[in-house]
């Protein structure tokens, strides 16, 4: 079929290069005329693996193109897929004013029958608030029918979970429509469920919701193992072993971030307090995972009396391992506050270098590699589990830092591997190793 998808960003990228790999002839559209040019010669504006591969296999295949013109994208298009930004409002609420735009767009230029599919995470209304803005927009003898399809593409993962994802969601209350994308859809070889708009809505919002109560609830967990002295990583291992809890996202650490758990948790809220519901459990895990973004701070006080000149090394940036995401990002937390008390601060990011930048301070010292953050620093903060760092011998840290105080916040070493090594080691739900030799110096 032939396809436009609105917007390039994570979602609307990933998925008109999966529609187009499994057969469809898709152009994808974006107001910046810069990016539709790098775009076009098969250069991704994001990090994500395997995603230029695709790309540039589909352009010279002919069925994925890229344009900032709506009237041309829109033209003889039989589904439009809106895939935009709803960033989050400082109330916490979903800022649908891109989506707002779309659908002018859309008024403005098509010229035959369509039908509009909402990938954009938006609240529980919106598909029916976006199928009669455009009724009223649009000539009387045009036909728009609209079909929820929300997203559930991980950051870093997001090409395979296209192609290998556990399910695809599309809710519509006209039959007719959910055939048409089911057949879409199809060649994905992935199940179907079907069901209706407002339920399709709120199954993005559900899902996120209960993945993020999950991970705070396994931190809730850390916290208090280390209060009593057991392994969380023991913990985890033994409950995921209960079908009915299953392993995934019981990985403790310093909490979530990115562009989706924190502000559709946020927005799941808003939508409760809207129809007067106080979900207090959801109230909980948000302001619970404010605070534990914080956790390693609360280390310094038994470590250092002062961070005053203190070389301080940051390892990772982006809020999970294969992104150059940035966004509610721990890092964006930990160096500013770091910064305050003083110390000089050293970061490095296999990827997400440069968003950076663009957020932190001028006195941030930036890095090409992992060895200049850790050389000559007296305490090495671990905030993202990229597989770099996860590989970095303990010996390294012992060998270039001034004293090898290490807080790892995603708990990439085994505390085994660890416990016999002379270092200041602390890491999340787990016990502290402290075997620092007094007056360490490091070898030259």
């Amino acid at each position: 079929m032939n396809i436009a998808v609105v917007g390039t960003g994570y979602v609307g990228l990933v998925t008109g290069v999966g529609l187009s790999e499994i057969g469809h002839h898709v152009v994808c559209i974006d107001t910046d005329s810069e990016k539709i040019k790098k775009m076009s010669n098969g250069q991704s504006p994001i990090f994500e693996p395997d995603l230029e591969n695709l790309m540039v296999k589909n352009i010279s295949e002919g069925r994925l193109k890229f344009t900032s013109n709506h009237s041309k994208a829109f033209k003889d298009v039989d589904i439009i897929y809106i895939a935009v930004g709803t960033p989050e409002n400082e109330d916490g609420t979903a800022d649908l004013s891109y989506v707002d735009q779309v659908i002018v767009n859309i008024s403005q230029n098509i010229e035959n029958d369509i039908i509009l599919v909402t990938k954009s995470t938006v609240p529980v209304g919106t598909n029916e608030y976006i199928r009669s803005e455009l009724r009223k927009k649009i000539p009387a003898f045009l036909k728009v029918e609209v079909v929820s399809n929300p997203e559930f593409l991980r950051e870093g993962s997001a090409v395979y979970d296209i192609f290998h994802g556990d399910r695809i969601v599309i809710g519509s209350d006209n039959k007719d429509a959910l055939n048409v994308i089911r057949e879409v859809n199809e060649p994905f070889g992935i199940p179907i469920f079907e069901t209706d708009i407002r339920s399709a809505e709120m199954i993005k919002y559900a899902s996120n919701a209960f993945l993020a109560t999950k991970i705070s609830f396994i931190n809730e967990i850390a916290n208090i193992c280390e209060k009593v002295g057991a392994d969380v990583d023991e913990v985890a291992n033994g409950m995921g072993m209960d079908s009915r809890v299953g392993n995934q996202f019981l990985k403790a650490g310093i909490g979530y971030g990115g562009s989706c758990f924190p502000k559709d948790t946020n927005a799941l809220k808003k939508i409760a307090e809207h129809v007067e519901y106080e979900f207090s459990l959801l109230s909980a895990v948000i302001e619970f995972n404010n605070k534990q973004q914080r956790r390693l701070l609360e280390f310094i006080p038994n470590d250092f009396p002062s961070l005053e000149n203190k070389n301080i090394g940051v390892l990772g940036l982006a809020f999970k391992p294969n992104t150059d995401d940035i966004r509610e990002s721990a890092s964006l937390l930990v160096i500013p506050e770091l910064l305050e008390m003083g110390s000089n601060v050293k970061v490095y990011d296999p990827a997400a270098i440069k968003n950076a930048k663009n957020l932190l301070s001028k006195e941030v010292q930036f890095c090409d590699n992992y060895i200049d953050v850790i050389k000559d620093s007296d305490l090495v903060f671990i905030l993202t589990d990229w597989d770099e760092f996860k590989s970095i011998p303990i010996e390294t840290y012992i060998k270039y830092m001034n004293v090898p105080n290490i807080y790892d916040g995603r708990n990439c070493y085994s505390i085994n591997e660890i416990k016999d090594q002379p270092v200041n080691y602390k890491s999340i739900g787990r016990v502290t190793v402290n075997n620092l030799i007094e007056n360490h110096v490091k070898t030259k």
